[in-house]
């Protein structure tokens, strides 16, 4: 097995050079270093060498509780301890209130360190930020302070049996502050990390369609620390994140409190879903720099042939190439978002980029994971160096919180007719931003450009890619993946507008 690394000097120069986190109020460069490099000891003392363990021993439901792998019930303690869970949360909460940028900058060494202790641990921000943003004085009294202290976790439930990505068929019911329903694929829906949790539920209150959608507060327990009718009816067997809880949940006339407007559901779950969509862009990228450490160290040592090593040969060096610039290109894209959400300048900008950094930074963590199984050959097969655990990990990144395709689809459609903002992000490279005028001109012309979804993504996140690489080169650094970048983008983005119009005259 090949340690863990934190990517702490990547991440530093990725906020500096290409996000521009300077720009942020107050922001400390100084003070973002230490913090950073205080989570990435813990990363790599505590938290992976958890996750190995956890991997093989898989969570288990007993007594209607579920027992997480005992090495992340340990390394969770220490996290808590430490008073992680309170970074980002408002200092009046008893939180840290740090910017959003430097919470990035923990999720991708935490993601990178144990997916799976990330995903239970992960939707806290994401929670506070919906309670900050739509609670009354009470709820956020009552509730981010239990929060930043790290003793309740979240979670978020919207899906049901038949109702996935379509939200307008949920059943699950709300009356008289009782919620009664099912909800299934809920990530840490139960777990003994914690002696309590707060689910966000998503459950109709009106009529059909979005519109008769509410979302509540429900506790797993009362004050009086009684169990609350929320039950766990069974846990799904995974393809990868066996440390991590996927939950089917029943419901059974729990009391919720109402969150945000009656009928303003969707509205108020968004901020959390958005929020967890660039969360799920940084585990890509902890992914793809993970598996890109796991096969450089590799073929570092490993002699083939006239006593060579095999990262030497020119096609493992180019899939060596190919996991560097995934990582770099992905970290600096999901950067790049999380400081224009911070300044709250650009929205439109952020609603361009939120689905754009999401698909890119999944779609890399898979192919670099993939890539990496390819240099490691029989051993990447193998568990013994985990290459083959980062891509059973990496592979629902792409799925959850709204699939890929969804996005793709967002972009071609609600999005499309207002991406101004992002053109103006593209005018740092003003023949990358003709191009994509063109193709985006030929998407407005049609009635239906459903069917171009896919490719008009693609060529989307290659032209934000330019910029990024545009950014990375003027630094000085990484010379040779700049240059190569430089010269690959041009051929994929026209690749892409082909695509476009093949799919369009289809």
């Amino acid at each position: 097995m090949i340690p863990f690394e934190a990517p702490v000097e990547e991440i530093l120069f990725s906020l500096d050079h290409v996000a521009g986190a300077g720009r942020l109020p107050g922001w400390d460069a100084d003070l973002v270093r230490e913090i950073v490099t205080q989570f990435a000891r813990l990363a790599e003392s505590a938290i992976a060498p958890a996750d190995e363990a956890a991997d093989r021993l898989g969570c288990v439901l007993d007594g209607g509780r579920v027992r997480m792998p005992g090495p992340l019930v340990a390394a969770y303690a220490d996290f808590a301890a430490q008073g992680w869970p309170a970074l980002t949360l408002p200092e009046e909460a008893g939180g840290q209130g740090m910017p959003g940028p430097v919470a990035g900058a923990v999720t991708e060494i935490f993601a990178g360190a144990s997916h799976a202790l990330q995903m239970v641990a992960g939707l806290v921000p994401a929670a506070a930020r919906t309670i900050a943003t739509f609670g009354t004085a009470a709820q956020k009294a009552l509730w981010l302070p239990r929060l930043a202290s790290g003793a309740w976790l979240a979670t978020m439930a919207l899906t049901e049996p038949g109702a996935g990505s379509d939200l307008s068929a949920l059943r699950t019911r709300a009356e008289g502050g009782r919620i009664t329903g099912e909800k299934i694929f809920i990530s840490g829906g139960d777990q003994d990390l914690t002696p309590r949790i707060l689910h966000l539920v998503l459950a109709r209150t009106g009529g059909a369609g979005v519109k008769g959608l509410s979302l509540f507060l429900i506790p797993s327990h009362d004050d009086a620390g009684n169990r609350l009718p929320v039950t766990v009816t069974r846990i799904e067997e995974k393809m990868g994140l066996h440390g991590s809880p996927t939950c089917q949940m029943l419901f059974d006339a729990a009391p919720g409190d109402l969150l945000g407007e009656e009928g303003e559901g969707l509205r108020v779950m968004f901020t959390m879903m958005n929020h967890a969509r660039l969360d799920v862009a940084l585990q890509g990228v902890a992914h793809a720099t993970r598996a890109g450490r796991i096969a450089t160290a590799y073929a570092a040592t490993r002699r083939q042939g006239r006593g060579l090593t095999i990262d030497q040969h020119p096609d493992v060096r180019r899939m060596l190439d190919d996991m560097a610039a995934l990582a770099l290109g992905g970290r600096g894209l999901a950067q790049l978002a999380l400081v224009e959400l911070e300044l709250g300048e650009r929205p439109e900008l952020v609603d361009v980029l939120t689905p754009l950094c999401k698909f890119t930074c999944t779609e890399a963590g898979i192919t670099a994971a993939n890539l990496g199984v390819q240099v490691l050959g029989g051993y990447g097969y193998l568990r013994e160096y985990r290459m083959e655990q980062v891509l059973r990990d990496a592979r629902i990144c792409a799925i959850y919180e709204g699939t890929n395709g969804i996005q793709a689809i967002t972009l071609a459609t609600r999005l499309l007719r207002r991406t101004d903002a992002f053109a103006a992000f593209l005018a740092e490279r003003p023949e990358t931003l003709a191009l994509w005028q063109e193709v985006r001109a030929r998407m407005l012309a049609v009635e239906d450009p459903v069917a171009a979804a896919d490719a008009f993504m693609r060529l989307t996140a290659e032209a934000a890619l330019a910029v990024v690489w545009h950014r990375i080169a003027a630094s000085g650094r990484f010379d040779r993946l700049a240059a190569r970048e430089a010269g690959l983008h041009p051929i994929r983005m026209r690749f892409h507008a082909e695509m476009v119009g093949l799919a369009l005259r289809a």
